[in-house]
């Protein structure tokens, strides 16, 4: 996770494959933060989730806008954005961790009356998404097609 009130600033996050990644904007004090989260639930480590918060998005999450509001972020002028959530090394569908994450972070933003202004997910292909703190452009890149603006 990584949050900026630095304008100038683009925050990137490479191989979202199974992970989700959430970006958050404030455009009046143009305060953002992009999120990197590898599994849905941090109780099934919780030394892990100690150490690392972040990996995990019911912990990571929470942090994340924590740490905007921080920087002067205000939750009613938040735009929130969800990518990822693919499926890999998993034909069988046993584990769905990209499904469950998906569902993880959506859960947790309805359940906080937070919606959602875009959001790409599924699929079985890993995704590069970067945070524009200029403007809140969030753009999607995609193995051999043309990037995407969300």
């Amino acid at each position: 996770m990584l949050v900026s009130n630095d304008a100038s600033a683009c925050i990137t996050t490479y191989s979202l494959g199974s992970c989700v990644g959430v970006t958050l904007y404030d455009p009046v004090v143009k305060v953002g933060g992009l999120l990197h989260a590898m599994l849905p639930d941090s109780s099934i480590n919780a030394e892990r989730a100690e150490s690392r918060p972040n990996m995990f998005v019911d912990s990571g999450l929470p942090a994340m806008f924590r740490a905007v509001y921080a920087l002067g972020a205000i939750r009613h002028r938040i735009v929130v954005k969800l990518v990822g959530g693919a499926e890999f090394l998993d034909d069988k569908k046993i584990f769905n961790i990209g499904r469950r994450n998906v569902d993880a972070a959506v859960a947790m933003l309805d359940r906080n009356g937070i919606k959602l202004s875009a959001c790409v997910t599924g699929g079985h292909e890993s995704r590069t998404l970067h945070l524009h703190l200029a403007d809140g452009r969030v753009k999607l890149d995609l193995p051999g097609r043309k990037e995407l603006e969300l």
